[in-house]
């Protein structure tokens, strides 16, 4: 089954509004739309969102917000509800991010929860699973993503899963200039497919986009992208320059030439 490649950006906790606007600008002026452009998403820090969807507005690249909170509204200082991102012009939200995981505590069943809350307003989820360092040495790597699968998929039916897309992310990969060689990240990317077979179907399986994140960079892109359960990556560094960014959006692999 074809499965549309997908390039997000992950910018973090980087860039001042005018930063912002100029890191679009440079992306949105360098595409070349002469060629085949995988699906393009970029989620910047939320308070340039409202600025951003404005300059992304008619554009090939859509606009996501890097979290979100599982209930509509409430007492939650400093949290956004998916209608909320929403309104200000997100059409994608990252779930489940490691830094969320270990960092501010997010778990199997509030990633759950973010996802039924994603789905429940039409926002492209993109559920973020991955191993650490620790795990992986000590033989854990499967054992873990099955949990992490199985937990934040709780519930649902392969109906409701239609836009899901998994960003598999080694956790001792992110920020560290450590990338899976592509061979193991195939290997996960393939394992996590299994899980939502055994899960659900073959059908949801094969349809479902699993991006690679972990130090993606353009020297590496085109490797990775030659694997066959490689759909595209979530991309953290190399997103925040116009020129890195490009260059894996316009990666070169079989069947796409510049």
């Amino acid at each position: 089954m074809f499965r549309r490649p997908l390039i997000a950006g992950n910018w973090k906790m980087n860039e001042d509004l005018k930063g912002s606007l100029s890191l679009v600008r440079g992306i949105l002026g360098g595409l070349n739309k002469s060629r085949d452009l995988p699906e393009i998403m970029i989620a910047p820090p939320s308070v340039a969102l409202s600025v951003l969807a404005e300059a992304l507005k008619g554009s090939p690249v859509r606009l996501g917000a890097q979290n979100m909170h599982w209930e509509e509204s409430g007492a939650f200082t400093g949290e956004l509800s998916a209608a909320q991102i929403k309104d200000v012009g997100c059409r994608s939200v990252i779930l489940g991010h490691s830094e969320r995981r270990q960092m501010f505590g997010d778990t199997n069943e509030t990633v759950a929860k973010k996802l039924k809350a994603a789905l429940g307003a039409q926002l492209q989820p993109v559920v973020c699973v991955g191993e650490t360092l620790d795990e992986r040495e000590t033989q854990k790597t499967w054992r873990v993503l099955e949990t992490q699968i199985r937990g934040a998929l709780a519930g649902f039916a392969p109906a409701d899963l239609a836009a899901l897309v998994i960003a598999y992310e080694p956790v001792w990969a992110i920020g560290t200039g450590k990338t899976a060689s592509p061979e193991q990240a195939e290997e996960a990317h393939r394992f996590i497919r299994g899980q939502i077979e055994k899960l659900y179907d073959e059908r949801l399986s094969s349809s479902v986009r699993i991006l690679y994140g972990g130090s993606v960079k353009p020297d590496n892109i085109d490797r990775l992208m030659i694997e066959p359960d490689i759909d595209g990556a979530l991309v953290g560094g190399a997103s925040l320059k116009a020129e890195s960014f490009l260059r894996i959006i316009q990666f070169e692999s079989a069947g796409t030439s510049s």
